[in-house]
């Protein structure tokens, strides 16, 4: 089956809302003619109107870096799944940042799926190993786990609007990257194949499954030939237009787009 490869870039805590719309107006150029890969941009909340305004109209998409479970409530700093609708298209749940610092939990990465998909969003569910958890040689069982936990209950008509991202921690912001056909076994083994056993091989197939975690234009290439992994959920490489550029040059190149 040919999935669409999908390259995201996820800002994090960088760029304020003049700097997105200045960042995104010299992007905009550059990655339309790049067609066959889908391209989304995930800026803080606070550029999201900005950025979505500015890209209206173009190819590029926009997700956001996460969403509460709940439609509105007292949950001060929290935003809710109707404040993205019609701004974002993607979301990202369940982020080690994001589990690390706010404490989430799979169950918690779940409801935000849910959430999200019942609003009409999309979720990237991050899933990954701790370096500990990788040296023991437990991140198949580990990783395998989480995406059973995250999935719970979702049903098997939404599973093709989701996107999962593996992000070994060890390898989010510290230049370590494991080699490409280890992702790959990873991501085959541990998150396609258990996909297959919650919904079925056809299902499975559909999902499109990203590498994160140093992802860099001097190891694109390599990571996208690998059959299994169908895009990168890419962090600081994101941040400047010429490095994100080629990262989905790279991916079309790798899948044979170009």
């Amino acid at each position: 089956m040919s999935r669409i490869p999908i390259v995201a870039g996820n800002w994090k805590m960088y760029k304020t809302p003049s700097e997105a719309v200045d960042f995104v107006t010299s992007l905009i150029p550059e990655l339309s003619p790049l067609d066959g890969v889908e391209r989304v941009i995930c800026p803080p909340f606070l550029a999201i109107p900005g950025v979505s305004a500015k890209v209206a109209g173009s190819p590029i998409q926009v997700g956001a870096q996460n969403v509460h479970w709940q439609k509105e409530g007292a949950f001060t700093s929290d935003i809710a799944p109707a404040m993205l609708k019609g701004l974002v298209e993607y979301v990202i749940v369940g982020h080690s940042e994001v589990r690390q610092y706010h404490g989430d939990t799979d169950e918690r990465v779940n409801m935000r799926a849910k959430a999200a998909l019942e609003a009409g969003l999309k979720p990237i569910i991050a899933v990954g190993e701790s370096v500990d958890t990788y040296r023991a040689g437990q991140t198949e069982t580990f990783v395998g786990a989480q995406i059973r936990a995250c999935f719970a209950g979702i049903p098997q008509e939404a599973v093709s609007s989701i996107v999962v991202a593996y992000e070994p921690l060890w390898a989010i912001g510290t230049g370590l990257t494991p080699t490409a056909e280890e992702a790959n076994q990873i991501i085959k083994n541990a998150i396609r194949n258990v996909l297959a056993s919650l919904y079925g091989e056809d299902a499975a197939q559909q999902v499109r499954i990203q590498y994160g975690g140093s992802v860099k234009p001097d190891n694109m290439k390599g990571f996208m030939s690998q059959p299994d992994i169908d895009g990168a959920l890419v962090g600081g490489a994101s941040l400047k237009v010429n490095d994100f550029v080629t990262l989905v040059k790279l991916a079309r190149e790798a899948k044979g787009l170009a």
